[in-house]
C-alpha cells in the first residue's frame, strides 16, 4: 500500500499516523529513538507492508506487471491500490478526500520538523503537489509513477504503467475490493 493507504489505516491517532507516514524513512531498529505512539506506527506501517506483499490477491495484480515491471511492480500496484481507495473514498470515510488530506497535510506540516531528512523532503512534494487527492485521477498517478520512475535506482519504466493501469482497469479494481477488507481486518487486529 501507498502512502494514502498507510494513512488511512491509521485511524484518528496522531503518533500512529505520523510513524505509519515516516516508517519508509526509518531502518532497523532506529525506530526505537521515537516516542512510542510513533514507534507503533512504524511498526504498524511494517506489518501492512509484509502482509500486503504475501497476500495472494495482491500477487495476482503483480503478476500481471511483473513481465514489464519485474521488480517494480509491487510499488505500482501499491500505487494503483492507492487509487482505487482514493476514488472509492466514500466508502472508507465519512469525510471527504478533500477534508481527509487537508487534515492530514495540517498534521503532517505541524511535525515535518521532527522527520528524518528524507520524510521532510517527501513532505514538501506531496503538499506542493497535493499527492493524497491526486491518487484519485489518472493526471495525478501518472504524476506520481513518473516521479517514483525518476527516482528509482535501475530503469523501471513505471512512467508507462498508467497505460496498464488504465488497459486493465477492472481487474485491478475487482482485485483491491476484494484485498482491502482483508486488510483493514489485519489492521484492525494489530491496534
Amino acid at each position: 500500500m501507498n502512502f494514502l493507504s498507510h494513512l488511512y489505516l491509521s485511524g484518528e491517532s496522531e503518533g500512529l499516523i505520523i510513524g505509519n507516514f515516516i516508517a519508509d524513512s526509518i531502518k532497523g531498529s532506529a525506530f526505537n529513538s521515537f516516542p512510542e505512539e510513533i514507534q507503533k506506527g512504524i511498526i504498524l506501517h511494517r506489518k501492512i507492508d509484509a502482509f500486503t506483499d504475501i497476500h495472494p490477491i495482491v500477487e495476482i495484480s503483480k503478476t500481471r506487471l511483473r513481465p514489464k515491471y519485474k521488480k517494480y511492480a509491487s510499488v505500482i500496484v501499491d500505487i494503483y491500490y492507492d487509487h482505487y481507495l482514493a476514488i472509492n473514498w466514500e466508502n472508507y470515510s465519512n469525510k471527504s478526500l478533500d477534508q481527509y488530506t487537508k487534515n492530514i497535510y495540517l498534521l503532517i506540516d505541524k511535525h515535518k520538523h521532527t522527520f528524518p531528512i528524507k520524510s521532510q523532503l517527501f513532505t514538501k512534494y506531496m503538499l506542493e503537489y497535493n499527492i493524497l487527492s491526486a491518487y484519485a485521477n489518472f493526471e495525478g498517478i501518472e504524476k506520481v509513477l513518473n516521479g517514483m520512475s525518476r527516482r528509482a535506482s535501475f530503469v523501471s519504466n513505471m512512467e508507462y504503467a498508467i497505460q496498464d493501469l488504465k488497459e486493465h482497469y477492472p481487474l485491478f479494481e475487482k482485485e483491491f475490493k476484494e484485498f482491502f477488507p482483508e486488510l483493514q481486518k489485519f489492521v484492525y487486529t494489530q491496534m
